[in-house]
């Protein structure tokens, strides 16, 4: 993993903890061209896991999960993110599974992501 890598992961890491309460266990990221593609691990609160045993329990921690990130960045970039990458953030693609815990987020930036 390449030192841009991990500290994206940190801040990725930090931003979730902030919001959520809880960071997500394991963090990797890819980067292509302009694009950052990362999956996050084990990122449900216990609270949360309790409420996903039901089917609408699901859904209600999915959209809570997927509609937060998405109005977090919106509002603001994270701090250190796009100085980072050398590159302004342009679009958030997220989504979680939450029978895996697993979730995925596609940072689109303007410029590509040099290594």
């Amino acid at each position: 993993m390449s030192k841009k890598e991990a500290a994206f992961n940190d801040i990725i890491r930090k931003v979730r903890k902030q919001l959520f309460g809880k960071g997500p266990e394991q963090v990797k990221t890819y980067f292509v061209e302009n694009i950052a593609v990362t999956i996050l691990y084990g990122n449900l609160t216990p609270t949360e896991k309790f409420i996903a045993q039901s089917q609408e329990g699901k859904e209600i921690v999915h959209a809570a999960r997927t509609r937060m990130i998405q109005e977090v960045y919106a509002k603001k970039v994270p701090d250190g993110l796009e100085e980072l990458v050398g590159s302004k953030l342009t679009h958030l693609f997220s989504d979680i599974k939450i029978e895996e815990d697993m979730a995925v987020s596609v940072f689109m930036f303007e410029d590509k992501i040099e290594e």
